[in-house]
C-alpha cells in the first residue's frame, strides 16, 4: 500500500505561493537561501521516555527519530530503502540468511566511526526491549558480524516483514554507539543529523544541528535519501491542550503544531497567512485494546459483546465530526491495496445493545466494570471514548472513564492490572506487521492464543505478496473472532506550520531535517 501526502489543491497552491521559487532549489542551495535560526515544534505531550526501543509511541519516534537512525527507513512511496546500510541486503536462496553491508565512515555523536559491532550490540538490545524486536527474536537464528562492516541476520525460516520492521520509526530498531546502550539509557548516542542537548521536563526536549552527519547522496524522498540539517536547534515543546497548540499556531508561537482538533480547520484557513494549515489523508486508525491478560475483558466471550454493542461510525463523528476526517469501514487496510479483505466485516460496526446483552449473558457477565482508559491530549481519544462508554451502557455493561494525561496512559497500559480497554491510535502501513504492536508479542493486551500463533505465521512465512494478501484475510478473521482490538475506521490528521516553514513535508511521523525558516 501507498500512502499518499495530499494537502488540497487550495493549500497546495498557498504554500507553494508561501515556498515560492526556494522549495525548487536544489537541498544545498535551498540550506544556504534559509535562516539557520532555531524551531520551536509543539508536541502534544511530554515523551514518557526518549529511548526510542523501550517505546513504540509515535511521539517518541517523531522526537527521536531525528538523533537515531535505522539500517533501512520508507522512501515517500512505502518502500524499503537503505540508510545505515549501503544498500539493500543479499538475501540467500532460501530466503533465510541476509548478507547487510554498512556505510563506511559514518560518524556517531561521539564522534567515533559507525562499525559493525554497534550495529550487532543494538539490535540484540532492540530484540530483548522492543515489543517489535521481541517478536522478530522469535524468527532469528543467529546476528553476528561477517567482516568488518558487513554483518549477517540468519532466520528460522522466511520471514516477510524483516526489512520492514527494521525500517519502522516507532520502536525503532535504531543503531547506537555500543559504549552507550544500557537499561534504561543514559545516552542518547547516534548518527543522525540531529544529536541530544537537554532536556527539561514539561518544557522542552532541545536537539542540535550534529555538523559531522554522514548524508546519503540520494535525493531526499519519504525518510530516505539525503538529510541535511538546517536549523541551529529544534526544540520539541510539550503542550498537552489541544487548543493552546491552534492558539499558539495562529500567534505565530510556534513554526509547527502537530495533532489540532479538526473544528480548529476553519480557524486555521482563515487565519489570514498567519500559519497554513496541513491535512494529512489516510493517516492512521483509532482503535480499542482490550486486556485479554486480567480483569472481565480476559474473557474472550465477552469481549465479543462488548464488539456486538459497538458503533463505530457514530464514534468516529464524535471524535472527528467533520466526514472530511473519517472513514467508517471494517477492512483494516484500504481498498485497492493488496492487504484489503473484507473478512468478518459482518462484526463491525453493529450498535446492537439487544444482542450484546444476550452474548453478555451468556459470556456470565455480573455486573463487573469496564475500566476505559483515554486521554485529553488527543481529544479524538476522550470523545469516542465517551461515545464507547454510552454504547457500553445501553448494552447493560458498568463502564467507567478513567481520564488520565497522555504520559501517564501509555505508563499504566503496561500494568495489566489497572485497565479493561484503552484507546489509542496508529499510523496507516503498507505491511501488517508493522502495527499494532498487538500482532507482536508482549505488547499491552498481552494477546496471544493458537490461532494468532497459527494465522500470523502463515503471513509471515509467505514471501510471494501476491499470496500475502488473502493471508492477511485470515489474520483479520481471527482479529474479530477473538476481539484483542478493535480498529474503529480510518482518520485523516490535521496539523498546521508556520507560512516561513520551508521544505516541511506531511508524514506520519514530522521530521524537520531539510526544513528551515524564509530568511
Amino acid at each position: 500500500m501507498q500512502q499518499k501526502f495530499w494537502i488540497n489543491r487550495r493549500k497546495a497552491v498557498a504554500l507553494a505561493l508561501v515556498v515560492g521559487g526556494t522549495a525548487l532549489l536544489p537541498i544545498g542551495a535551498q540550506a544556504q537561501a534559509l535562516s539557520k535560526s532555531a524551531l520551536n515544534l509543539a508536541m502534544i505531550a511530554e515523551p514518557q521516555t526518549l529511548d526510542p526501543m523501550a517505546s513504540p509511541t509515535d511521539l517518541v519516534a517523531t522526537i527521536m527519530q531525528h538523533v537515531y537512525e535505522p539500517l533501512f527507513t520508507f522512501d515517500a512511496s512505502w518502500k524499503i530503502v537503505p540508510m545505515l546500510a549501503e544498500g539493500l541486503p543479499k538475501v540467500s536462496a532460501d530466503g533465510k540468511r541476509y548478507s547487510i553491508t554498512l556505510r563506511k565512515g559514518v560518524q556517531l555523536h561521539n564522534g567515533r566511526e559507525l562499525n559493525a559491532e554497534d550495529v550487532v550490540a543494538s539490535l540484540k538490545r532492540w530484540m530483548e526491549v522492543s515489543p517489535r524486536g521481541k517478536a522478530l527474536s522469535k524468527e532469528v537464528e543467529d546476528l553476528s558480524i561477517n567482516a568488518g562492516h558487513d554483518i549477517e541476520i540468519t532466520l528460522k525460516a522466511p520471514y516477510a516483514p524483516l526489512l520492514s520492521q527494521l525500517a519502522m520509526p516507532s520502536g525503532m530498531a535504531a543503531i547506537m554507539a555500543k559504549e552507550s546502550i544500557a537499561t534504561p539509557l543514559k545516552e542518547f548516542v547516534g548518527t543522525g543529523p540531529y544529536k541530544f542537548k537537554e532536556r527539561r521536563p514539561d518544557q522542552y526536549v532541545l536537539l542540535t544541528r550534529f555538523d559531522q552527519y554522514s548524508a546519503r547522496k540520494e535525493a531526499p524522498s519519504g525518510y530516505g535519501g539525503k538529510k541535511t540539517a538546517i536549523a541551529n536547534e529544534l526544540r520539541f515543546i510539550p503542550v498537552p491542550n489541544a487548543n493552546t497548540r491552534v492558539e499558539g499556531a495562529l500567534a505565530g508561537q510556534y513554526h509547527f503544531a502537530d495533532l489540532l482538533p479538526t473544528e480548529a480547520l476553519g480557524r486555521l484557513e482563515k487565519s489570514g497567512g498567519k500559519t497554513v494549515p496541513i491535512l494529512t489523508p489516510s493517516f492512521g486508525f483509532p482503535y480499542f485494546v482490550f486486556n485479554t491478560k486480567e480483569g472481565v475483558m480476559a474473557s474472550q466471550p465477552l469481549r465479543k459483546a462488548v464488539q456486538t454493542s459497538f458503533g463505530e461510525g457514530e464514534m468516529l463523528a464524535a471524535g472527528f465530526g467533520d466526514t472530511r476526517f473519517f472513514t467508517a469501514e471494517p477492512n483494516h487496510f484500504p481498498k485497492g491495496t493488496p492487504f484489503y479483505s473484507n473478512a468478518g466485516a459482518a462484526n463491525y460496526n453493529e450498535r446492537d445493545a439487544v444482542k450484546a446483552k444476550g452474548q453478555a449473558v451468556q459470556a456470565g457477565y455480573k455486573g463487573e466494570t469496564i475500566r476505559i482508559l483515554t486521554s485529553r491530549q488527543y481529544d479524538f481519544h476522550y470523545n469516542m471514548a465517551l461515545i464507547m462508554a454510552e454504547q457500553l451502557k445501553r448494552a447493560g455493561f458498568k463502564a467507567d472513564l478513567n481520564v488520565v494525561d497522555w504520559a501517564t496512559l501509555v505508563q499504566r497500559r503496561g500494568d495489566s492490572r489497572l485497565w479493561d480497554i484503552y484507546i489509542t491510535h496508529s499510523g496507516q502501513f503498507p505491511e501488517p506487521m508493522l502495527s499494532p504492536p498487538q500482532l507482536g508479542e508482549g505488547a499491552p493486551g498481552w494477546w496471544s492464543s493458537p490461532a494468532k500463533q497459527a494465522a500470523l505465521a502463515a503471513l509471515n512465512h509467505e514471501t510471494n505478496p501476491a499470496k500475502r494478501g488473502a493471508l492477511w484475510g485470515a489474520v483479520q478473521q481471527v482479529i474479530y473472532d477473538e476481539v484483542p482490538y478493535v480498529n474503529a475506521g480510518k482518520f485523516n490528521s490535521l496539523s498546521a506550520k508556520s507560512p516561513a516553514l520551508q521544505g516541511y513535508v506531511p508524514s506520519t511521523w514530522p521530521f524537520f531535517w531539510n526544513t528551515g525558516l524564509k530568511n
